[in-house]
């Protein structure tokens, strides 16, 4: 499990290089030495009550310490409350997704959570859309985390992807517990087939199934001009009898620690021919580029992966022959393939809510190994002989 820890910005003379390590006394100045045995003083005193790590308590300006040790602290002692207010021992579910916090399909999810009465709900998600971006992580830089006020529910909007939210979400470094269930969506637009492996909802759930924490992807199959926002009411209404399912099997240590489940909701949700198990095929949108002249031109592709075409323009414009200091392309849709058997995207077309088990690994065909099997080991025979 990767670890968090939260950062503060310093000035260059008095900047900690590991946790606990102060400038050198050259460095300091009276005032400033002054301020650095109150902070030694501060950190002693609330490290074992604040859960963020202790390199965040290393701030200049010792007025900025006391403010900030103040609201943390009401924040860790306001959740911890939350969860003593909550009658029983209620499992702890965590949301995110890839559309952003805001995101009809999220709100949905959590209101219907919230509603059952049954589970003490978390939620930790992308401060914007993050459609499409996969499995990807930030590595390099740090991430912003912000309080959003959702009812019913503890929640923050985080800068960074899915995948990101997931790990931060789980760490004990933002929450003081590991949720029990971690689920990703409601997403705008079916995950089958080959979407799976471009769906930052799934990343979501997969980094969750990474770390040991049982995890579901949940999609919606929005087609414009048939679908509306209540319909994520409806999907979520729909999935909250497989999520209490599954909670319940995890409280008996019975669910499986070997997959994630991918649930997909078609889009007549009302008149749903009920859950069905179903295996990814391999069904996707064939997608293009075409050079355009500027952002405005051509039509936008959705996070759907459907072309929002009334802001298309017509087809077939020439390319300026002006040679530009960059190069613009758009991606747009070209046609897709469908596999015409029992996989998801086949049993979704046909009004079935479906449960599709996912792994981490995805193993090539049997034909394709053997064909690789016989055929490495001729290729140190080939390059032998060519010497």
């Amino acid at each position: 499990m990767v670890n968090w820890s939260t950062v503060s910005t310093f000035p260059d003379h008095c900047r900690p290089t590991s946790i606990f390590q102060f400038p050198p006394k050259q460095h300091l100045t009276k005032s400033s030495a002054s301020a650095c045995v109150k902070r030694r003083r501060l950190s002693s005193q609330f490290s074992n009550k604040l859960w963020t790590p202790a390199s965040e308590l290393l701030l200049y300006k010792p007025l900025h310490l006391r403010s900030f040790l103040a609201n943390r602290y009401h924040t860790r002692r306001e959740m911890e409350n939350s969860r003593s207010d909550v009658s029983g021992d209620r499992p702890t579910v965590m949301v995110t997704n890839d559309d952003g916090i805001d995101a009809p399909g999220l709100r949905a999810l959590v209101r219907v959570l919230v509603s059952a009465n049954r589970f003490h709900v978390l939620v930790c998600a992308p401060d914007c859309e993050k459609s499409a971006v996969s499995h990807s992580i930030t590595w390099r830089n740090p991430v912003s985390v912000k309080r959003v006020d959702i009812s019913g529910a503890t929640a923050f909007a985080v800068s960074g992807t899915p995948a990101d939210c997931t790990s931060l979400g789980i760490s004990q470094d933002l929450f003081p517990s590991i949720p029990d269930l971690v689920i990703s969506g409601i997403n705008m637009g079916s995950n089958c087939g080959y979407h799976v492996v471009y769906s930052g909802t799934v990343g979501g759930a997969r980094e969750a199934f990474f770390n040991g924490v049982p995890a579901v992807s949940m999609s919606y199959d929005w087609v414009g001009g048939k679908s509306n926002v209540s319909d994520f009411t409806l999907a979520a209404e729909a999935c909250l009898p497989i999520i209490s399912a599954i909670v319940a099997e995890i409280k008996n240590q019975n669910y499986p620690q070997n997959c994630f489940l991918n649930i997909d909701v078609p889009t007549d949700v009302v008149n749903n021919k009920g859950y069905r198990l179903t295996r990814q095929g391999k069904s996707i949108v064939k997608m293009g580029w075409r050079q355009v002249i500027s952002d405005a031109q051509g039509g936008k592709m959705l996070s759907t992966m459907t072309m929002e075409t009334a802001s298309a323009s017509p087809g077939g414009e020439d390319v300026p022959s002006v040679q530009q200091e960059e190069l613009l392309f758009r991606r747009e849709v070209r046609g897709g393939q469908v596999e015409n058997d029992d996989t998801d995207y086949c049993t979704l077309r046909e009004g079935y809510i479906t449960v599709t088990p996912l792994g981490a690994l995805s193993p090539p065909e049997i034909d394709g190994y053997s064909y690789f099997r016989e055929w490495l080991p001729t290729v140190a025979e080939r390059s032998s002989s060519a010497l």
